[in-house]
């Protein structure tokens, strides 16, 4: 241990007398490990507050709608009652079956009139998303008919202003519905944006007297044990019976399509970090240039070493020490630079996409990694170059 302590203080001293080569070596270092850093550590907490927010979605189902391209999307149209059928024969292979419904409605509360997107919803919640105030819609609000509604926080304030919107009468197109609950705001405004984020919800039971006529589509969720494709090839084979063999749908696994969005952010991260990656090894270039520059500068030295006792490994020892030093003080210097970018932009990622936790074990381990990797790589032909010098042709260099 003494002896590697040596080394350590050896490559210390070499690099400080030669201090602004060394400093415009590390600047290699220091621009490739600040940009991974930044671009690591921006990414992953970004993807994480994605896929955090869109957990909180909880199971999102099975979409089912009528494929658009066939000859006669009419005759295969869903009803409203398809879903109760299709529900009482896979009762033991469905959680839960709604129609589904997305229609504008214009809404009056008092002197306030707007227009916006009224969804249809259930008593099936697999999510976890939190309500401000109230309840969401339950089964018994299904069974008797009930006409009321949730709001999000947006619409409610718009509708009611700074008044409680919990118990308020809304009319939304010719039905009068209770305000019953009012969600929190979801954090992110990538999701508002993308979702809106003033809408309401409706129980499913209201729409065939609001908006007659067939329905948007199903809504699925599987039963335990039971593959999306089982799901798809009996549903199907009852809405041919009700509709027909002609009849063509649409099945679509959003648990799939977000695993594949979860999938291209992993590649979108990897790609940006690679990119990085490119600084790093020119910069391993640059510390294996002047490395093999102070073995020519200090072959003389190396002569005298070797001639009172200092084996190859000695050598080569001291010579990867002092290219492992290098790169890890230009790493550390970029570590903190690219660490102080996630810092900054943390504020910008959390209100876009939600919480996003930074990865401080995995930026701490990843700076530390590659600049030790760098050193050792770019570091060891010439360190072999030095130890394997004649002491002789040294000595007399």
């Amino acid at each position: 241990m003494s002896r590697l302590t040596a080394y350590a203080v050896e490559a210390f001293e070499a690099i400080w007398r030669n201090r602004t080569r060394s400093l415009l070596t590390m600047l290699g270092m220091i621009i490739g490990t600040s940009s991974i850093i930044a671009v690591l550590g921006i990414s992953k907490a970004a993807s994480g507050g994605i896929s955090g927010t869109l957990d909180s979605f909880g199971d999102p189902g099975i979409s089912l709608i009528v494929d658009p391209d066939q000859d006669d999307p009419g005759s295969a149209a869903i009803a409203y009652r398809d879903a109760r059928i299709i529900g009482e024969a896979l009762h033991e292979q469905i959680k839960d079956i709604e129609p589904a419904y997305q229609r504008q409605f214009t809404m009056r509360a008092g002197s306030t009139k707007y227009t916006t997107l009224g969804v249809s919803d259930g008593d099936y919640h697999p999510d976890s998303i939190k309500m401000l105030a109230g309840r969401r819609i339950s089964s018994d609000d299904l069974a008797s008919g009930a006409r009321v509604c949730n709001l999000t926080r947006a619409l409610a304030e718009r509708m009611f202003g700074a008044n409680p919107a919990l118990g308020q009468v809304l009319r939304v197109g010719g039905s009068r519905c209770t305000v019953i609950g009012v969600w929190a705001e979801i954090k992110g405004g990538l999701f508002n944006s993308a979702g809106a984020n003033d809408f309401l919800t409706l129980p499913y039971t209201m729409f065939p007297d609001m908006a007659p006529g067939p329905t948007d589509g199903l809504s699925l969720y599987a039963a335990n044990g039971v593959s999306v494709d089982e799901i798809g090839r009996d549903v199907l084979a009852v809405l041919h019976r009700l509709h027909g063999n002609d009849a063509k749908y649409v099945i679509q696994d959003n648990t799939a399509s977000l695993q594949t969005f979860n999938t291209v952010l992993g590649v979108i991260t990897n790609g940006l970090t690679a990119i990085g990656g490119v600084a790093l090894v020119v910069a391993g270039i640059g510390i294996m240039n002047i490395m093999l520059v102070s073995v020519t500068e200090r072959t003389r030295e190396i002569g005298l070493r070797k001639s009172i006792g200092a084996r190859n490994a000695d050598i080569a020892l001291q010579f990867l020490f002092e290219a492992v030093l290098l790169s890890l003080i230009g790493g550390g210097i970029g570590t903190t630079l690219g660490f102080l970018a996630v810092v900054a932009a943390y504020s910008s990622i959390a209100a876009l996409v939600g919480p996003a936790p930074i990865p401080y074990l995995l930026i701490i381990s990843v700076a530390v990694g590659f600049s030790t990797l760098v050193g050792t790589v770019f570091g060891t032909y010439p360190a072999l170059r030095a130890s394997r010098l004649d002491p002789i042709a040294a000595l007399r260099s």
